[in-house]
């Protein structure tokens, strides 16, 4: 497999706490990826760092073979790295398929054409409906994004990020405040993305996690303590004592 993400020896700190010790990380095209351990260990702050919200203290981050450690948030996204929020980041009074047309608009750098209709710019229309279709509410299309629920807004996330044509996604917990119901839908979701996309999760259902991912790292105080298959991981003695316990 050819890397898309390689992190080398990345380190933050704040203060005198260190959120993160040393990271490293390789993921290979159409790989998902899940970053696992307990609360405070540091996964928001490398994903982070992924996203050019924060900036490392030390090492490296590339991505497709090319150094953007310090590229900003923006640049990042047009180059192909999409971030999904464990709080879903929706912009009211505007309906799911507009949500989506901005993401659109955004990727292709253009302002929207003042003397055509918005919804008549097929450009933008055409990959939102797409983007859309592949986690299942285009029947949604219209409707005001105020009036889906949860679920639905977790989908329309994912959407958003879809049709910035990533080829990376960054899941920030995407299974979080879900019913079982809605959570198992999402799985669902996500499996059939599985290898069209580079995914890296951020998730605390391992069932989820262990029926997503391909390898997983179980971090601790910022510190990578195990990376292998979920079947090694499971059996990794030091990670059932720092994190898994009885999963």
């Amino acid at each position: 497999m050819s890397a898309v993400l390689e992190v080398r020896q990345l380190v933050k700190r704040f203060g005198g706490l260190v959120a993160t010790d040393r990271f490293a990380l390789t993921l290979g095209k159409g790989e998902t990826h899940a970053l696992i351990g307990p609360n405070g260990a540091g996964k928001t702050t490398i994903m982070g760092q992924l996203t050019g919200e924060l900036m490392p203290d030390s090492g490296t981050i590339a991505f497709n073979g090319q150094d953007i450690t310090r590229w900003s948030t923006p640049q990042r996204a047009l180059a192909g790295i999409a971030r999904s929020y464990q709080i879903t980041q929706l912009l009211e009074g505007f309906t799911v398929l507009e949500n989506v047309m901005l993401m659109v608009q955004a990727r292709l750098g253009h302002s929207f054409n003042a003397w055509t209709p918005v919804h008549r710019q097929r450009e933008l229309t055409e990959p939102a409906l797409d983007a859309l279709r592949l986690v299942g509410l285009e029947t949604r299309a219209n409707d005001d994004v105020m009036a889906l629920a949860h679920g639905e807004h977790r989908q329309l996330e994912l959407a958003m990020a879809l049709a910035m044509k990533p080829q990376l996604l960054l899941l920030d917990e995407p299974l979080a405040g879900m019913s079982q119901v809605e959570s198992m839908q999402m799985v669902e979701l996500l499996q059939r993305l599985k290898g069209r996309y580079t995914m890296l999760l951020v998730e605390h259902d391992m069932q989820a996690v262990f029926s997503l991912a391909d390898r997983l790292s179980v971090l601790v105080y910022g510190h990578v303590i195990s990376c292998g298959s979920p079947a090694e991981i499971q059996a990794d003695e030091k990670v059932r004592e720092a994190y898994l316990g009885d999963h």
